[in-house]
């Protein structure tokens, strides 16, 4: 009886996969993911957004005490305002409405718009508002927000409002604007959450809240066809509403910053002659007791390097306690010569070996280079004010200490050693301290090849070494440097650091209060060291991760705020409970655990299982939590709590999953034939039988194993396998690690691999005869390698891949302007020295040179715009293989990068990649693109998708 039951239980188990269907391409648009998540300061509302991949979104707002649950078709770019009564969002147009305008190729200006919605979580009435750009809530204030309009549509006609009787001055909106310049502004409504009224200004190109929420200053353009609507930069008081005219006259105002206080205000401005090419921008300032804003800092202004001047576009900020105000300068740029003919001059690029940086690098950062702002500061309370220059053409980066209290900036430069980029990958850097009186600079850490930052209060700078891999600080006030790690036998740098460059850190996990000591991470735990050294380092987790494999990371709980300065400035008490990310190195699984950093001892488990939790936030003002999760199997979801030991679900997404055959993840192990421990991803169809034999395709990049919980949604992937729909299809997928052996990733890649796929094979359900490979840009490099060494495999695709490292190697990567040469010296590609100095090692890693030996099918990818690897890499592999008469297509995705961004061409590669493995993997029809191609005159016409009975 027992048996029967067995058999019949087995049979309806079988029938249920059965009727479940395998993944189409159809399914992507629609399939969702989670999108940002917050809570309420009083922890009352939670609010999250559910995104589709091509369709609309939408935002919830659920209340967790009552569960009632307000839905948001289209929501996104949501805010609570900080008293929690009211939340703020944009609803996006249909995605339907965007595609008909993209048809018709509206210009960006007739394109449908966002709306505004104002949700009040008191009533749950909801309040919309068409055509807006943004919304702000005040950091800390409450009761008021404003939003920013788009233009009115042209293409409605629209009627003029009655007239507001109670106007503040004649600029008030009596008339929505009509179509003008782009340089034009839109209206600003400025709205009382209490009572509901608005007030609205018209030609605002820019608006910000004090912290407090009780002042709100904006900047007006004007109108060239009104010629009576005011001009210049306004404060609305918003307790009392009342308006005060800072500067009136034509200009262009912007970069707003309030004090911490809310009782200083700075921007910047020019009021140049319109025509004028090179504005004379001037830092202005205002306070409670000033009537109009004042220029403080002008060209001429005391201290200002000659031929320099304010920079329009760099950043104003006051130090915390509001005594200094920072901000940036910059050479005065050079008019256009007029009298240039353009046609009658030589366009060319001069390249010098003693450039600090490439031309194509020059060229590519040409624009942010010509906008650089070289930072500056003046006392704001000084008899006798002058500009400091912080940085200059040789230092020309600076970063706070404080929150600008400090009387130092710790400034920095790699001025002098820019060209060893071009091999190393990066450059050694000097720091200084430069005195905020003086502008007196102070070197104090020279050639760092590493980095430094400032302690939160500005007591120390700690700063990693990579030469000697540890961590040291320097004392502000003793000038002392001291070893916080050289002591120590445990290593604070990449144990498993398998590139021929030095180990990169752990990193900083945070500080405590008054910079008493620094949390600093390795491989597992977490230790806090005094920065004097005082006192010996503690490992506040005790050994627990190490004992246990198990690494913590700090877990910032609290959301930062949307106005904060320098959110490097943080820190915690020296006895607070912090929440620390766990991850178990060997069975993947992940979660959380808690510790008081002022104690040394295993930290508490607070939830830890096979899922990927991610991005773990707390309420500022309540003890509740909002997260998601997720594993292979299960759709990522919304969850809140109060101590993990109960969670609400508040989320369901793709539902729809379980009409499909899905698949499992498990962890596989083996050994390589030189006795190395290895391990990776098997994925299996969810109605995986073994008395089958199934066809196997390879995935791998370096090392995957650490993601066997994450979710893996059906996606058409920038040229990646797309491994939930192979499996659902009917496939396995073998996802390996790869540990390198320097000089050899090519031989290092056929260890792992190589072996993984033996290993498996080993299983009768595992058809040997039917295994492919894929792999994109490093992982195509090792699919050109793989096939090269023997014909284990039936199919191959390669994305992006490298095929001739002699070639390479002295390459543009054109998305960064950077040359190649430091990947295959230091990093990725792993070489470990120059072509002259190991020539035999590039020809031994590049595939070309045994493409003879090649009998796989193979498909190429190779995309004309592609930034990182030369797309005459791929052309050289195409080509090398057609002279050679070996089985071989090449996609050249036009206009695209290294990775493919248009979702057209995510979906087309997605289609012809299953054709490709479904005939070399399982038989099935070729088709037509891949048995005769598809000629230049048919580009566009046709994509060659049909099936048909004739052979590559």
């Amino acid at each position: 009886m027992q048996k029967r039951l067995s058999i019949i239980l087995f049979l309806v188990v079988n029938f249920a996969y059965a009727q479940k269907k395998p993944l189409d391409h159809t399914v992507y648009d629609t399939w969702e993911s989670i999108g940002s998540k917050q809570l309420s300061n009083n922890g009352t509302w939670a609010m999250y957004g559910v995104l589709q991949q091509e369709g609309d979104a939408k935002l919830f707002i659920n209340n967790l005490k009552t569960n009632a649950k307000l839905g948001i078709p289209r929501g996104m770019n949501a805010q609570f305002s900080n008293d929690s009564k009211f939340a703020a969002f944009s609803i996006r147009p249909f995605n339907k409405d965007l595609r008909q305008a993209k048809i018709k190729k509206k210009k960006p200006e007739d394109m449908p718009k966002d709306s505004l919605g104002i949700a009040n979580l008191t009533t749950n009435v909801i309040t919309k508002i068409a055509r807006v750009k943004s919304f702000k809530f005040p950091e800390e204030g409450s009761g008021v927000m404003a939003y920013l309009t788009e233009k009115p549509d042209t293409a409605k006609k629209v009627n003029k409002p009655a007239e507001n009787k109670d106007a503040a001055i004649d600029f008030v909106a009596d008339e929505p604007a009509g179509k003008g310049k782009t340089e034009e502004g839109t209206d600003l409504v400025i709205k009382n959450l209490g009572t509901g009224t608005d007030q609205t200004y018209k030609f605002v190109t820019d608006y910000a809240f004090s912290k407090d929420g009780k002042q709100l200053v904006f900047s007006c353009s004007g109108s060239k066809k009104d010629k009576t609507a005011p001009q210049g930069v306004y404060l609305w008081n918003t307790e009392k509403g009342t308006l005060k005219t800072l500067i009136k006259g034509k200009g262009s105002f912007k970069n707003f910053i309030f004090d911490e206080e809310s009782e200083h205000l700075a921007f910047v401005g020019e009021q140049s002659p319109e025509k004028q090419e090179i504005k004379n921008y001037n830092v202005y300032y205002n306070s409670l007791s000033l009537d109009t804003a004042q220029i403080i800092v002008d060209y001429d202004m005391p201290g200002i390097p000659s031929k320099w001047t304010v920079n329009g576009d760099g950043k104003v900020t006051f130090s915390k306690d509001g005594k200094k105000l920072f901000f940036g300068i910059a050479p005065v740029k050079s008019p256009k010569d007029t009298s240039i003919v353009d046609f009658e001059v030589a366009k060319v690029d001069v390249w010098n070996y003693k450039d600090d940086y490439l031309q194509p690098m020059q060229l590519k950062n040409a624009d942010r280079d010509s906008k650089k702002s070289y930072l500056s500061v003046i006392d704001v309370f000084s008899s006798d004010p002058k500009v400091i220059p912080l940085t200059d053409l040789t230092v020309p980066d600076a970063n706070l200490m404080a929150e600008g209290n400090a009387n130092a900036v710790l400034a920095y430069t790699d001025y002098g050693h820019r060209i060893e980029s071009q091999w190393s990958g990066s450059t050694s850097k000097d720091y200084y301290l430069v005195d905020t009186k003086t502008g007196q600079r102070k070197k104090i850490i020279t050639e760092l090849n590493g980095y430094a930052m400032a302690s939160p209060g500005g007591n120390y700078v700690l700063y990693f070494d990579r030469k000697s891999g540890n961590w040291y600080t320097y004392s502000i006030l003793t000038s002392k440097t001291t070893a916080l790690t050289e002591r120590l036998n445990v290593k604070f740098v990449d144990e498993d650091n398998d590139v021929p460059d030095l180990p990169s850190a752990y990193g900083v996990a945070t500080w405590t209060a008054d910079d008493k000591a620094v949390i600093l991470n390795d491989r597992y735990d977490l230790w806090s060291f005094s920065p004097d050294g005082k006192s010996e380092p503690k490992n506040i987790t005790a050994g627990f991760g190490r004992a246990n494999q198990i690494t913590f990371r700090y877990e910032k709980v609290l959301p930062e705020s949307r106005q904060e300065r320098n959110t490097d400035n943080k820190f915690i008490k020296s006895n607070e409970v912090i929440w620390l990310n766990a991850f178990n190195n060997v069975t993947k699984e992940n979660g959380f655990y808690r510790t008081n950093v002022g104690t040394v001892k295993a930290p508490e488990p607070v939830v830890m299982d096979k899922f990927k939790y991610s991005n773990l936030a707390k309420a500022k003002d309540a003890e509740i939590y909002i997260y998601d999760k997720a594993s292979y199997v299960a759709s990522p979801n919304v969850y809140v709590t109060t101590d993990f030991k109960t969670e609400t679900k508040l989320t369901n997404t793709n539902p729809q999953q379980q009409n499909y055959n899905w698949g499992t993840a498990e962890l596989v192990k083996w050994t390589t034939p030189k006795g190395f421990k290895a391990e990776g991803i098997l994925y299996k169809p969810e109605n995986f039988d073994p008395n089958k034999k199934y066809p196997m395709i390879a995935y791998f990049y370096e090392k995957l194993t650490d993601g066997l919980y994450n979710y893996q949604a059906p996606a058409p992937t920038p040229s990646r396998l797309n491994i939930s729909f192979f499996v659902s299809n009917g496939y396995l997928v073998f996802a390996p690690d790869i540990n390198y052996d320097n000089g050899h990733p090519g031989q290092s890649a056929v260890e792992y691999i190589n072996s993984g796929v033996e290993s498996l094979k080993k299983n009768s359900w595992v058809d040997g005869t039917k295994i492919g490979i894929q792999g994109q840009s490093w992982g195509g490099y090792q699919v050109a390698y793989l096939i090269t060494q023997n014909n284990m495999y039936a199919a191959a695709w390669a994305g992006a891949p490298v095929v001739n490292m002699t070639s390479a190697y002295g390459g543009i990567r054109w998305e960064t302007g950077m040359n190649r040469q430091f990947q295959y010296e230091k990093t990725q590609s792993r070489i470990g020295a120059t072509l002259w100095e190991k020539p035999e090692l590039y020809i031994e890693n590049s595939p070309l040179f045994m493409f003879p030996k090649v009998n796989t099918p193979v498909v190429v990818m190779a995309n004309d715009a592609d930034g990182a690897v030369p797309w005459y890499q791929g052309i050289e592999m195409f080509t090398g293989l057609r002279r050679l008469g070996k089985p071989v297509w090449m996609l050249n995705y036009n206009g695209e990068a290294h990775n493919l961004v248009q979702r057209q061409n995510r979906k087309d590669i997605q289609i012809r990649e299953q054709q490709f493995f479904d005939h070399y993997l399982k038989g099935a029809k070729a088709p037509v693109w891949m048995t005769s191609g598809i000629p230049a005159t048919e580009k566009g016409k046709t994509w060659g998708f049909e099936l048909t009975d004739n052979k590559p």
